[in-house]
């Protein structure tokens, strides 16, 4: 579905990452994940626009992704980036965390076009949040929880975007990886959240 990850700095040379997207394209992607790691959010856009006319060759969709530590730290800052960038293969990657970390709300995705939001990232995570970067970087990065067994109003932000946006589990868990293989963790992750969608209705 996508590959990662491509960070926008004030120093990039974005022609610099046309042999990730040939790559991308060959493997079947339909998405390619950026960070926006320049705090310039003129130069960020041409960056992102620059990317987007490399990727558009190979079908691929150019995804902003907004997290509070980086310089694009919330949705309604990475989708004005996006609409800047004026190109039809961009769009916003929602990951629940970093969305519900950042302070943004389901309700700001109410008419925001289909298209800039190609696919969401999924998990779950204590309703509280962590008061220090090393905690926020810490649960983002090694400790989130399946769907359904933390505090994030998932529910209503799938009911606020397209029904049929495919869902990308990114769920570490540096933990349970001690005691149990990766395969069993992504059966177990599967299972969890299709259990989740039916419970809430959402399947299908």
């Amino acid at each position: 579905l996508d590959i990662e990850i491509l960070r926008l700095k004030p120093d990039t040379r974005v022609a610099d990452f046309a042999a990730v997207l040939e790559t991308g394209a060959r493997l079947d992607a339909r998405c390619v994940l950026v960070a926006g790691n320049d705090p310039d959010e003129t130069r960020l856009c041409e960056h992102l626009a620059m990317l987007a006319d490399l990727a558009r060759p190979y079908a691929l969709t150019v995804c902003l992704e907004p997290m509070p530590w980086t310089d694009v730290r919330n949705f309604a800052q990475a989708l004005r980036i996006v609409e800047s960038a004026a190109r039809d293969n961009t769009g916003v990657l929602i990951d629940p965390i970093h969305f519900d970390r950042g302070g943004s709300r389901p309700a700001e995705l109410a008419g925001v076009a289909p298209q800039r939001l190609p696919y969401l990232q999924f998990c779950d995570a204590p309703a509280e949040r962590p008061s220090t970067l090393e905690g926020l970087l810490h649960q983002a990065r090694a400790e989130r929880l399946p769907p359904g067994q933390g505090g994030l109003d998932l529910a209503a932000l799938l009911r606020a975007v397209p029904r049929d946006v495919p869902l990308s589990l990114e769920v570490p868990m540096a933990t349970l990886a001690r005691t149990m293989p990766a395969s069993a963790r992504a059966r177990l992750l599967r299972e969890t959240t299709e259990r989740w969608l039916v419970a809430q209705g959402l399947a299908g």
